[in-house]
């Protein structure tokens, strides 16, 4: 197992944060990039870990991933 760094941003809140504006489910924040880690045996396994939990039907957008 490898430890992956995902940077992740909502395309939707960095939208309506950049029009004044709030999304009904998640918070402004997530117009900014986050970083989070994932252990998996290569980085389609770490993407596919991030997918499930943050989708992009929900508007999550992946920016770039990194061995930590």
């Amino acid at each position: 197992m490898q430890t992956f760094e995902i940077t992740i941003y909502n395309e939707e809140v960095r939208n309506l944060v950049s029009k004044g504006e709030s999304h009904k489910t998640f918070t402004d924040d997530w117009g900014d990039s986050h970083y989070i880690e994932y252990k998996a045996e290569d980085e389609d396994g770490a993407i596919s870990k991030c997918q499930q939990r943050y989708p992009a039907e929900d508007g999550f957008v992946i920016e770039a991933v990194n061995l930590a």
